[in-house]
């Protein structure tokens, strides 16, 4: 096997303090976490993590990005997975809600992402992830005679906005699992709510 090339090298260092952004900004928070200590964790040097990132909101807007990455990942095959788009949209909706228990996740995108991002970033990224698959499955569900006529981008702005809010209300929940059934039923009544 050949040596790795300089672009190989960099996209391997890059990737590294993404990983290692992603574990430290989703166990201690953006404030307590350092540019340093992920360096560090990456097994860089805090010269190498400023060559590849301009500063700490750089690597927690590739951490963020990341987070969305995976989980439009692990919606689009579950969608994969049901026998029909309506299944597919309910059961993507209450895994998203279930990925809202995942602290790194909840950490870094319900917590952090709005106040280090700001909201128009935060939703431009999701946009091009989670969001775009909701927004998939709807037309889906549309094409398929399953959802009431109407503007589809609206409405998966607003479904996605208030499946937003329940994870925000299981991140700040005492006890998060016994609020999720409670959550994803609401959840499910807003889908009903939408069919013809």
């Amino acid at each position: 096997m050949g040596r790795r090339t300089q672009a190989e090298r960099s996209d391997a260092t890059t990737s590294q303090l993404v990983s290692a952004a992603q574990e430290l900004f989703g166990r201690n928070g953006y404030a307590a976490t350092s540019i340093d200590a992920i360096a560090a964790a990456a097994g860089v040097t805090k010269g190498a993590a400023y060559h590849h990132f301009e500063g700490k909101p750089a690597l927690f807007r590739a951490a963020f990005v990341r987070e969305q990455e995976e989980t439009a990942a692990m919606l689009g095959r579950l969608a994969m997975s049901e026998g029909d788009s309506w299944a597919a949209l309910r059961r993507g909706c209450r895994t998203f809600l279930e990925r809202c228990l995942d602290p790194g996740f909840r950490q870094i995108v319900i917590l952090d992402g709005p106040s280090v991002l700001g909201w128009e970033a935060v939703r431009e990224i999701e946009y091009g992830h989670t969001l775009r698959v909701l927004l998939d499955g709807m037309r889906m569900a549309a094409a398929d005679g399953l959802l009431a006529e109407g503007n589809l981008p609206a409405r998966a702005q607003l479904v996605f906005g208030a499946l937003c809010e329940g994870g925000m209300l299981l991140a700040r929940s005492p006890d998060p699992e016994a609020d999720l059934p409670v959550l994803a039923a609401e959840a499910e009544r807003l889908l009903e709510a939408l069919k013809p």
